[in-house]
């Protein structure tokens, strides 16, 4: 006789268990798997709605809005099967993702194990997204998740940005906070990107093309990317005709011999290396049978940091970023020949240690048949000096492209969410010019996920470096101008500033409990309609010049402009239309005005003001000052507040701009 009991199996998302937080006053969509064609119905807070599975066992449903509250069970039913999810609770769900300094975790800012010991936050939960790579799209994620109530436990190595600016929002909002995490150390914000959203920015769909081939046939998409990679070092700026290093002909010249142990370039003793971040080539044999050459095989790596691209006999077999990963590339049929096989491994380092790690039997070719077979003929290496950096495999983690967004955004479906935290770029100085089309994209692409009104509010890259001696260009200083011209254009768009609260020396500062509080200031005015409080501080919204003097008016500033350590603001520059000529501007303050000496800004004979072109042969005039910059530097020293300490923000506006653009 069949049993009438109910089963109890998963029909939910991981998203949706016991203690979840679920997105307020905005219908609530929740999703599973059932059988094929099965009826499901979900209740909560007393509240039911009634859907179907479709073919595939997906279902879909969306619950009518709930204000802030809870504990609630959610229980779903599908035919006999049963499951139900305790403790959730109804209040602002937010999505923290980015880079290292939004992966930072609490153990590692002030004052850890004090904030440690008192983050009992019941309702503050936390979610995070477990790291995890793809090339397609991911339903589901790749380790279970868990929603936890914040806790000294649970706190600990969680994100710091994130769980402090919950922790300062719930002081005004007094709602249950969900806190998701995904962020990973080293990426680049095309990583973060659907691969769709991508390909609408236009300019990366040879790289894209790659990635789809990955997919299905990964042998294929390394040689077709080292087609790519090898084209783009014969192009490359300094490049020199004929020079193939991953070639097993290619000439002796400039080769040096590695030390046995390698290890990191730093530490061998030599001078140009000591403290060298970019490209190393290596190179070594590896000598084999007939018999062994027809085998199947794969090529073994110790861990090398923290970018590599590697040929075997001059067929590009893998790349992969990875700080102090292994690596492990099967090699085509074919590749491997009787006698000597040359392996060549262009390894890029961008920071502290690099290269290839020893000892030598590290590295080896491993037969099918269980032969492994140590690359011990001793390596060669030859610097690749250069300040371009080679591109990035389309697969890679954190460098790749749509990489993340497939493997941690993707899974979260059209989770509701009262808005995302963004803290990103250091990867993408490299460049800053591209940036701000990049941040546009994503928040189009993540829009369109989870909500098209979905509020993002970005933190502005913070000073790291020494403050510059004279005007120079700066990447990181493109990047904050590309994240301040994307906030200021969209009204659902915040900017957190962060200049002043780096570290020279550290690129992870670790005051993040001052960044939660920014971050949840922006928030209120963004996100939560207190228009009087200003999102942050004094910020740029004009600048003109006339009869020898720059005017730049600032707006949300409290009370008046004031300038900390010395008489009058630093860091302006007056510089050409291209910037490409710039000189430290003397200013005072005007209430709510910073004046720049500016002897060139002047009328001329005809009563036109000169605009830096020669009159009669249009050569550029290097002393006009046609654009106004402020804190213009990796690590600058910014001096200019208003009355309630709150900082101006880094920015470039052209003379006579009506608004910021």
């Amino acid at each position: 006789m069949p049993s009438t009991a109910q089963e109890t199996v998963t029909l939910l998302h991981p998203l949706f268990q016991d203690h979840a937080v679920l997105q307020r006053d905005q219908p609530i969509p929740v999703w599973g798997s059932a059988r094929p064609g099965a009826p499901v119905s979900v209740a909560l807070a007393g509240r039911t709605v009634t859907t179907r599975a479709d073919a595939s066992g997906r279902w879909q449903a969306r619950l009518t809005p709930l204000s802030a509250g809870g504990p609630y069970a959610m229980s779903v039913r599908a035919g006999n099967a049963t499951q139900v999810v305790q403790d959730v609770q109804i209040g602002d769900v937010w999505l923290c993702a980015g880079q290292s300094n939004m992966e930072l975790p609490v153990w590692r800012a002030l004052d850890a194990g004090s904030e440690i010991a008192s983050a009992t936050h019941p309702t503050i939960r936390l979610l995070t997204v477990p790291k995890a790579v793809a090339t397609a799209p991911q339903p589901q994620f790749r380790t279970p998740v868990a929603w936890q109530a914040a806790s000294p436990e649970t706190v600990r190595d969680f994100s710091a940005a994130c769980f402090y600016f919950a922790r300062e929002l719930q002081k005004t909002v007094h709602v249950p906070m969900g806190l998701i995490q995904a962020a990973w150390g080293g990426s680049r914000i095309e990583a973060w990107t659907s691969a769709d959203a991508l390909r609408a920015q236009g300019g990366m769909d040879p790289a894209l093309d790659v990635l789809a081939l990955y997919a299905r046939d990964p042998a294929a998409a390394n040689a077709r990317w080292g087609t790519q990679w090898q084209h783009w070092w014969a192009t490359r700026e300094g490049a020199v005709a004929d020079g193939r290093p991953w070639q097993p002909g290619e000439d002796a010249t400039g080769w040096h011999t590695a030390p046995a142990m390698l290890g990191a370039w730093e530490r061998w003793g030599v001078p140009a290396l000591s403290t060298y971040n970019g490209m190393v080539w290596y190179r070594t044999q590896v000598t084999l049978t007939a018999a062994q050459a027809a085998q199947g095989a794969r090529l073994e790596l110790g861990p090398i940091d923290e970018t590599d691209m590697t040929w075997v006999n001059g067929v590009a077999v893998g790349s992969q970023y990875g700080p102090g990963e292994a690596r492990a590339y099967a090699l085509p049929a074919g590749v491997l020949k009787a006698g000597p096989n040359t392996v060549v491994i262009n390894v890029l380092d961008t920071y502290g240690d690099g290269g290839l790690a020893g000892p030598s039997d590290a590295h080896a070719v491993q037969l099918d048949d269980g032969t492994r077979i140590v690359l011990d003929a001793g390596w060669q290496y030859r610097v690749a000096p250069g300040a371009q950096a080679p591109p990035s495999a389309p697969w890679h983690a954190a460098t790749g492209l749509a990489t993340l967004y497939n493997g941690m955004i993707a899974p979260l479906g059209p989770y509701g969410l009262r808005g995302t935290l963004w803290y990103q770029g250091e990867s993408n100085t490299g460049d800053g010019a591209a940036y701000a089309a990049r941040l546009r994209g994503l928040r189009a692409d993540w829009r369109a996920q989870f909500g098209a009104q979905m509020p993002l509010l970005v933190v502005q890259l913070a000073g790291y470096g020494q403050p510059p001696v004279a005007p120079a260009d700066s990447a990181w200083a493109q990047v904050r101008e590309a994240q301040r011209r994307v906030a200021a254009e969209d009204p659902r768009t915040g900017l957190a500033l962060a200049i002043d609260i780096g570290d020279a020396y550290d690129i992870h500062p670790p005051n993040k409990q001052e960044l939660g509080r920014r971050l949840a200031r922006v928030a209120r005015h963004v996100v939560y309609g207190e228009r009087t409080l200003a999102p942050s501080g004094p910020t740029a919204r004009t600048a003109s010049r006339a009869q020898g003097k720059v005017r730049v008016v600032f707006d949300d500033v409290s009370g008046t402009l004031v300038t900390t350590g010395a008489n009058g603001p630093i860091g302006f520059e007056l510089c050409d239309d291209d910037a490409r000529h710039c000189r430290y501007a003397d200013a005072v303050l005007e209430g709510r005005e910073v004046v720049l000496a500016c002897p060139d800004c002047v009328e001329s004979a005809s009563g036109r003001q000169y605009r830096g072109v020669e009159p009669a042969g249009g050569r550029r005039y290097r002393g006009a000052a046609l654009r106004v910059r402020y804190c213009w530097a990796d690590g600058p020293i910014c001096t200019l507040r208003d009355s309630s300490g709150a900082s101006a923000g880094p920015f470039e506006l052209s003379l006579n701009a009506a608004e910021v653009r």
